[in-house]
């Protein structure tokens, strides 16, 4: 189609706009995306280690309560007034130690008479055999005055027990609590008097995972830790398993006992229990070098053209920022510890040097037992 004479002019001006739009158009081509970290020859750095055995002990953590070796609410066992207390409040006593004296002037008085009449039947008695020794009386009658004196005799020993129960004594040697009566008070059986406490020996109380069961034995050693003690530990032994599971909790409890010269463990306490376990060898790595993807666990392992692989384990106890291997690498694997965030399988890598998987922090015995999610 011809164009209008009008149109020439205005297509030669514009003339050199689309030369230079269409030489853009064929400089042009798509972005290039950048190189990824360790692509291409770029190595990443990281640190590694090389994974070896070594002597391992595992223990179990759990919370234990405090309890006396002895405990017991010492209380009246009649109903009567206080004449005299003869202990104060956190005083130690020993077994047999008087206590408190109950009034008992009426049980004095028929003691008296008691006695008496005891002592009466006891000369009719004897005078009874003397007489039938000489045949003035039957014999059947010593037989009345027999029992007539043993009947007395009864009768002392009763009013003397019943003497006895206005006396109140420590049933063993311990503590004593907070005193909780006064002379002229009233007490009826059951009325408590004070608490008494043998702690020179104290039990911690705790449980036990069921799958723990096996690996506990009496003899074992245990160490406490308590709040109100920070960065003190008391060492005690396990003296006994209990004999059932607990079906609520699949768990068994286990008594251990501590000494307490000192008395510084009191009942009720609450006490960070650690069971210490057999040592045994065992395959450690740092924790961080685990990854955790859903369910999926493994570490990057390091092959001999210092790329990197995904090596699938399986994980045992950890603590002390440890991990077990229980199974996924073999010993002298070189692994990367620090870093993996940044590696992609097939990645190069690159470090200062490679160091032992075995770090101060692995001296120290473990303190708590998990399994890998």
């Amino acid at each position: 189609m011809p164009l209008s004479p009008q149109l020439l002019p205005r297509l030669r001006s514009c003339a050199p706009v689309l030369a230079c739009l269409l030489l853009l158009a064929g400089c042009g081509g798509a972005a290039q995306p950048a190189a990824a970290p360790g692509a291409g020859g770029a190595a990443v750095p990281v640190t590694t280690a090389t994974v070896q055995p070594r002597a391992w002990n595992d223990s179990i953590a759990a919370l234990g309560t405090v309890n006396a070796r002895e405990s017991v609410t010492v209380t009246a066992k009649v109903s009567e007034t206080v004449q005299r207390v003869h202990f104060d409040s956190g005083d130690r006593v020993a077994a047999g130690d008087v206590l408190v004296t109950l009034s008992g002037n009426q049980q004095q008085a028929a003691l008296r008479a008691a006695e008496a009449a005891a002592t009466e039947a006891e000369q009719q008695y004897v005078r009874g055999n003397e007489l039938v020794g000489q045949q003035l009386i039957a014999r059947a009658s010593i037989d009345t005055l027999r029992a007539t004196r043993d009947s007395a005799r009864a009768n002392v020993a009763e009013m003397r027990a019943d003497i006895g129960d206005r006396t109140i004594r420590a049933p063993f040697a311990g503590v004593l609590g907070l005193r909780q009566v006064s002379p002229g008070a009233l007490v009826t059986p059951g009325t408590a008097i004070a608490t008494l406490d043998d702690i020179s020996t104290v039990y911690v109380d705790f449980p036990v995972p069921e799958v723990r069961l096996a690996s506990i034995a009496a003899g074992q050693r245990v160490f406490g830790s308590s709040a109100a003690y920070p960065g003190e530990d008391v060492e005690g032994v396990v003296q006994i398993v209990d004999s059932r599971v607990d079906p609520n909790t699949r768990a068994v409890a286990v008594r251990a006992a501590f000494d307490n010269p000192d008395d510084r463990l009191r009942p009720g306490m609450l006490i960070q229990v650690r069971l210490e376990q057999r040592e045994r060898q065992a395959l450690m790595i740092p924790e961080i070098a685990v990854i955790q993807v859903g369910r999926d666990t493994f570490v990057f392992r390091v092959r001999e053209d210092e790329t990197v692989e995904q090596a699938p384990v399986t994980l045992g106890v950890r603590g002390q920022g440890l991990a077990e291997i229980v199974e996924g690498i073999e010993p002298g694997t070189r692994i990367v510890v620090d870093g993996t965030g940044k590696l992609r399988p097939g990645m190069r890598i690159v470090e200062g040097s490679v160091q032992d998987a075995k770090s101060p922090a692995a001296d120290a015995p473990a303190a708590t037992e998990g399994r890998a999610p």
